[in-house]
């Protein structure tokens, strides 16, 4: 494809990378229950397989890659959870992929393309710390989204400079 064809392995690895480790970090900003996890999960994955159906030939042929890898949560298929062993560390590290993520593009991707991948990035950890409301009991009460999902969120549209 010639949108693969733009990047070197490691480039590219990094681009189809990123929104899964988004949605990893995403989940993670903030602790939940098991139930609450695998909910956040597959809103990320529907997100990301939602690229598929976009506009950008790099959004699409990304999206295509990660659902090729994962598995499509739109097809039945259980995403995988994974976590970090070490949160605030596998945070930092998304934040900093994140920005080399927005640096390549702004070097090699046709602008649209640049600007339509890092908005999708950040639609995916919105979709994630948007999935679950957390603390409450019973389903009633809680956050829709906490403090430290948004500060998530807005520091990855800061690295990403959406």
């Amino acid at each position: 494809m010639d949108t693969e064809r733009k990047y070197t392995d490691e480039e590219w690895g990094l681009l189809v990378g990123l929104p899964q480790s988004v949605l990893i970090a995403a989940s993670q900003a903030e602790h939940d229950g098991a139930r609450r996890t695998r909910e956040e999960w597959t809103a990320g994955m529907t997100a990301i397989a939602d690229g598929r159906g976009s506009s950008s030939a790099l959004v699409n042929a990304v999206a295509a890659e990660v659902v090729t890898r994962q598995g499509d949560v739109t097809d039945g298929d259980e995403p995988p959870v994974i976590e970090f062993p070490d949160r605030d560390a596998g945070l930092a590290d998304v934040l900093s992929r994140a920005k080399a993520a927005h640096e390549l593009l702004a070097a090699k991707a046709e602008p649209a393309d640049a600007e339509a991948y890092r908005f999708w990035v950040v639609t995916v950890a919105e979709q994630v710390v948007g999935a679950a409301r957390t603390g409450g009991v019973l389903g009633l009460g809680g956050e829709q989204v906490t403090p430290a999902e948004r500060s998530f969120r807005d520091e990855l549209a800061a690295a990403l400079e959406v």
